[in-house]
Formats: structure tokens, C-alpha cells, sequence
């Protein structure tokens, strides 16, 4: 469905960001994409929604298809009406806005009434909560409320594809698990998730495939059961041998697939 070629991404034409990453997602799958603070996680996703222009970014090599078609060049809106949906890190939500209305901001690029109706029935079926939280000011909620809604915002154009970026961020162990299965359950009804996320026993958990990132490049590529047995993986994300250097600098470098299968 997605796939990634030597993508090269700059800040302000100066700054290297992204050096030649290579990647894809399948159909109906997910694949985690992990990596310390400055690996280049959230600029990937930038740069497949459409948002480096917002953060005076631009592409500079490669090229990005979904569905086979070159989406590199086109701007976050159109992005969006071809089936990509970005939850953000930080959830940016409207806060004085309700729930509901928050949810109605997902749909705006959507004129097809219709499926704007379908998608708000799936938010609410995924989200029990929010049905009942539907008039309450999205300011007030909890953190664990207001991820849950900006996800059920992404969610609003029915995309074939969802970005989501450290969606466990700052929520308690027990929300973490819960996110964990709308994660799941999402997936599970047809749609493609591409996660980021520094929580990797929770992504990989729920992962196909999984790559992790360094100084902008692709260090691992492998399927999610391997890379939780991944002796590094497992030291550096998963805090496991304490006592030992913490270091990704051990990682092997592994050229990615170019196709794989589930």
C-alpha cells in the first residue's frame, strides 16, 4: 500500500533530517517504527501527510507511492482525500470545542454526507466513551479521553492508512492498554496503521513488521517477533541487562526489504 524509496528530508534546506529511508506498508497491516528522540520518526510521517511545508521542510530525494501512485508532491489535503489520515503527537485538539465538534474537523475535507455519517457511527462504536462525553468540552477531558478523540478524529475520513504518532505518550500503564486494543481493533477492521512509537513492547506487540530508526537512517528491519528478540532492541528500548551501556551504536545495519509478507 505504502511504500518509501530513499526518501532524503531537510529543515530549513540546511539541516539533514531523514538520510535515505526505505519502508512500506502493506495492506490491512501494522508496522512500528521506533527510534530515540531524533531518529527522524515524526519527520517520516511528515513527509508522507504532507506536512513539511507547515515546518519549513521539504523532500529532497526519493519518492513515496500509495496505491501506486507518487504522493510526494502533493499537498496535505489531497494527501488526506487518497486514504492517509495523521494522528499528531500531542493529540491537538480543539479545546474549547466539544467532542463532537472536534470529531466533525476530522470530516472537513469530506463532502460525501453519507460517510461522514458511517465514519462518526465507527468513532462511536470504537469509542463508547466519547458517545457519552459527545457534548463535553474536549479541554476537560482526561489525557487518556483526549487521545481516544484524536484518534476518533482520524478516523472521520475512513482512511485506508492511519499515522500515529506516540499515541501512548504520557497516559497511565492501564490507558496504555487500552489504547494498545483500539490500536488492534482498528486494524482489524481493514484499515493499515503505521505506528510510532518509543513505547516498543507495546508497538511491537501489535506489529507485523518493524523498523527502527538512527540519526535518520534504517537500522533494522525485521518482523516484530524478531526484533522483540533482538539482542539491542531489547537492551535499549526494553531495558532489559541493566548495568550494561545503553547504546544503539551496536545496532547491525541491515539494508530494509524491498517486499515482505505477513
Amino acid at each position: 500500500m505504502l511504500l518509501l524509496q530513499d526518501i532524503a528530508v531537510t529543515y530549513h534546506n540546511v539541516v539533514p533530517a531523514v538520510q535515505g529511508i526505505s519502508l512500506e506498508v502493506p495492506d490491512k497491516s501494522v508496522v512500528a517504527l521506533l527510534g530515540a528522540n531524533g531518529a527522524g520518526k515524526t519527520t517520516t510521517l511528515r513527509a508522507i501527510s504532507g506536512l513539511l511545508n507547515f515546518h519549513k521542510a521539504s523532500i529532497i530525494r526519493g519518492s513515496i507511492l500509495f496505491d501506486g501512485e507518487h504522493i510526494d508532491r502533493l499537498n496535505a489535503t489531497q494527501i488526506v482525500q487518497r486514504g492517509i489520515a495523521q494522528v499528531l503527537e500531542g493529540r491537538r485538539l480543539f479545546a474549547d470545542l466539544t467532542v463532537g465538534e472536534n470529531l466533525r474537523t476530522g470530516a472537513i475535507s469530506s463532502r460525501d454526507l453519507a460517510v461522514v455519517r458511517r465514519a462518526y457511527n465507527r468513532v462511536m462504536e470504537l469509542f463508547p466513551l466519547l458517545r457519552e462525553r459527545r457534548n463535553s468540552v474536549a479541554g476537560y477531558l482526561s489525557g487518556g479521553e483526549q487521545q481516544m478523540l484524536a484518534i476518533g478524529r482520524g478516523l472521520m475520513t475512513s482512511p485506508k492508512l492511519l499515522l500515529l504518532d506516540e499515541p501512548s505518550l504520557g497516559l497511565a500503564p492501564f490507558m496504555v492498554q487500552q489504547i494498545r486494543s483500539i490500536i488492534a481493533e482498528i486494524n482489524a477492521s481493514g484499515t493499515a496503521v503505521l505506528l510510532v512509537e518509543q513505547n516498543a513492547q507495546m508497538a511491537l506487540s501489535i506489529a507485523n513488521f518493524g523498523y527502527v530508526l538512527e540519526t535518520g537512517k534504517v537500522a533494522l528491519a525485521k518482523h516484530a517477533a524478531d526484533l522483540l528478540q533482538e539482542e539491542s532492541v531489547r537492551k535499549f528500548y526494553l531495558g532489559l541487562h541493566e548495568g550494561e551501556e545503553r547504546s544503539m551504536a551496536t545496532i547491525r545495519q541491515h539494508r530494509p526489504p524491498r517486499r515482505w509478507s505477513i
